[in-house]
């Protein structure tokens, strides 16, 4: 069994070799970029199972959360995220089952019941390590009230024309939507 520590370094992807999972060759956020834009090449879909949009961005509800290698109890645990609220993206439905996408590109199926329609987003860790200026409106020309470094995960409070409010215990303000992992660009989020 792995554990896929968020945060740290990156899980080592030759587990197929293991016999753990198979290669999904899903590239990493930091080769990817910002999430795409949504409609930009076709309708949105519905999952076949819960209606809601697939693909489209949850989080965690559990600090103990197994990912699997197929969707069902009688597939191996491929790794275990521990830490609850962290953003992922479901990118397919199977019954009570969802295929999910982490903010490293890393692909597995949850049970339905261990993910939540909150919202949360981390400071995009593609373009450097630099850290990610936090403004008190949504404005460049504003005054900036902190500053993120990449990897840094908030709750995700609302996205218009461009720019998302995110927040903490230890902060809140505006950043652009293409410096975040947990929202398409040119998403509303409300």
């Amino acid at each position: 069994m792995f554990t896929k520590v968020w945060g740290k370094a990156k899980l080592v992807r030759n587990l197929a070799a293991l016999g753990a999972i198979a290669a999904v060759g899903m590239p990493t956020v930091a080769e990817s970029g910002p999430a795409p834009v949504i409609g930009a090449n076709a309708p949105p879909q519905t999952g076949s199972k819960s209606g809601l949009p697939v693909p489209r961005f949850v989080s965690l509800k559990s600090a103990r959360v197994n990912v699997r290698v197929g969707p069902g109890e009688d597939y191996k645990i491929a790794w275990i995220f521990t830490r609850s609220a962290l953003p992922v993206e479901v990118i397919q439905e199977f019954d009570t089952w969802r295929r999910i996408r982490d903010s490293d590109g890393t692909v597995g199926w949850v049970f339905q019941s261990l993910l939540s329609g909150k919202r949360t987003a981390v400071v995009a860790t593609w373009g450097g390590n630099d850290p990610r200026p936090l403004h008190s409106s949504a404005a460049s020309d504003s005054s900036i009230t902190a500053y993120l470094q990449p990897g840094v995960m908030g709750q995700l409070d609302r996205c218009h024309q461009g720019w998302c409010k995110i927040s903490s215990t230890q902060y809140s303000g505006w950043i652009p939507q293409d410096q975040l992992w947990g929202t398409y660009q040119g998403e509303d989020v409300n």
